[in-house]
């Protein structure tokens, strides 16, 4: 998945707006201008569109968990220069305060199974043994599990 794709995806899922989408990237103390989140969000065949960056993406996902869940007194933490699929996961289980029981209900909702150990091993230190890299399947399964559960709650 791309980093436009996840953007477009929690913005669907959430029914947030422009103003939100800049509310958001400012709550993780960022300034991004309304043509900048269209361009993020056009299609990729569009000529208007412009790649998301690991950084930018990062910035967004902190500022989410920011609204989510309140805004920490204090510095906010450094957004990551580089993300994989296993920061993402783990920043959306955070902004969401997901339980690893209610991943493993948001996965079945798409029919995918998963144990809750499998699933851990996501969050783990990659300099673990039992550390598994996440990969796109899981987290666009993921991601369609959260549409499912939380844009019918918005409807």
């Amino acid at each position: 998945m791309t980093n436009n794709d996840i953007l477009r995806r929690i913005r669907y899922t959430f029914d947030l707006s422009d103003a939100q989408m800049i509310e958001t990237f400012g709550l993780a103390d960022a300034e991004v201008t309304r043509a900048q989140i269209s361009d993020w969000l056009k299609k990729d065949d569009d000529p208007e569109y412009k790649p998301l960056y690991d950084h930018d993406l990062a910035i967004f996902l902190s500022g989410f968990i920011n609204l989510k869940r309140g805004k920490k007194e204090g510095d906010q933490p450094k957004p990551e220069k580089k993300l994989n699929n296993n920061i993402v996961f783990r920043k959306l289980k955070i902004a969401l305060n997901l339980k690893d029981e209610d991943i493993v209900e948001i996965l079945d909702l798409v029919n995918f199974r998963m144990s809750k150990h499998e699933l851990s091993a996501f969050f783990r230190n990659p300099t673990q043994n039992q550390y598994r890299p996440c990969k796109d399947q899981i987290l666009r399964n993921f991601i369609h599990g959260m549409q499912i559960k939380f844009r019918e709650k918005a409807e």
